[in-house]
């Protein structure tokens, strides 16, 4: 006889259409926001008065917004790896908006995206096990994920204090890191939030106490997080290439954020072996076609340098 399929076994489809449009619009937002600056340089203004740059920061705040429910929705091991949709989108757009060409591994870096991600989306945890505040406190507490949160806070201590003010400029290994960490807190925080706003109120609307400090607590450790972190990606592009920066902070934060969420939320547990493995090498198809991406703005090979090197 055939089982019927529970609420588990089906694939979060709400979840990972708001993960693909949020997705897009991320992808749109530094190709308006650099279509903005171009128009104002041009004009000799102030690119603050652009109706496109800030048509550019809207769309960022409206696709973070979709990021926080998709996170709710969906695994974060699903929503995140979708992220390198919205790097294909803002690709394919700045070919048509900033003219910028798309040549042959910008073109399969495309592909490799799209197939990534669809593989992604069939093998996916249909959900955590994580599922309530009840659950997530007694996550918190976890041996392992205490650890793990002390490890991560340590590590970056001796990164921001130390290595930074030395070697930050001369190695975009140490802003990446730091940025990437720093995931370990953002998007754990962000699914962790829905989870603890449902008990804020109970039934007879008197507040939670023990809902509402988890809830502050996670709040606060998203709002230091994304400052932090909005503070040294500026640092970085200041002083490195934004789509070598792009690409390698794309694939540790990815890393980092499918880790941290694995031990908190427990999402890898509903996997069979077939389906970690699929998924592991789908995250790897979609780094492989990020890097291309962001590569392929930086080359200028096209099918007719590649017959005449072959010639």
């Amino acid at each position: 006889m055939s089982r019927s399929l529970t609420d588990s076994d089906t694939l979060p489809v709400g979840g990972i259409a708001i993960a693909v449009t949020s997705s897009f619009i991320n992808g749109s937002t530094f190709v308006l926001q650099k279509k903005g600056m171009l128009r104002s340089r041009d004009r000799g203004g102030s690119y603050l008065r652009d109706i496109v740059w800030w048509s550019g920061t809207v769309t960022m705040i409206v696709g973070q917004l979709g990021n926080f429910l998709a996170y709710n929705m969906a695994p974060a091991v699903i929503v995140t790896p979708l992220g390198a949709l919205g790097v294909l989108f803002g690709a394919v757009l700045a070919s048509w908006i900033l003219e910028e060409r798309l040549n042959i591994l910008g073109k399969l870096g495309c592909v490799l995206c799209c197939c990534g991600s669809v593989v992604l989306i069939i093998h996916s945890p249909k959900s955590g096990s994580v599922t309530s505040r009840l659950e997530l406190e007694q996550q918190l507490l976890d041996p392992v994920c205490v650890i793990f949160a002390l490890l991560v806070v340590l590590t970056l201590i001796v990164l921001i204090v130390w290595i930074a003010p030395a070697h930050g400029s001369s190695n975009i290994m140490v802003y990446v890191s730091i940025c990437s960490l720093l995931g370990s807190f953002t998007v754990p925080s962000s699914k962790g939030l829905g989870l603890a706003a449902q008990d804020v109120f109970s039934q007879n609307g008197q507040f939670n106490n023990q809902a509402l400090t988890l809830f502050l607590f996670l709040l606060s450790t998203l709002a230091v997080s994304i400052l932090i972190q909005f503070f040294f990606i500026n640092q970085a592009l200041e002083v490195f290439s934004s789509n070598v920066f792009e690409a390698i902070y794309y694939v540790t934060f990815t890393s980092t954020v499918i880790l941290s969420s694995a031990l908190l939320f427990k999402e890898w547990t509903s996997l069979t072996i077939a389906d970690c493995f699929a998924m592991m090498c789908a995250l790897s198809t979609v780094c492989v076609g990020v890097v291309l991406l962001r590569l392929s703005q930086e080359t200028s090979l096209t099918w007719k340098q590649s017959r005449k090197k072959s010639d």
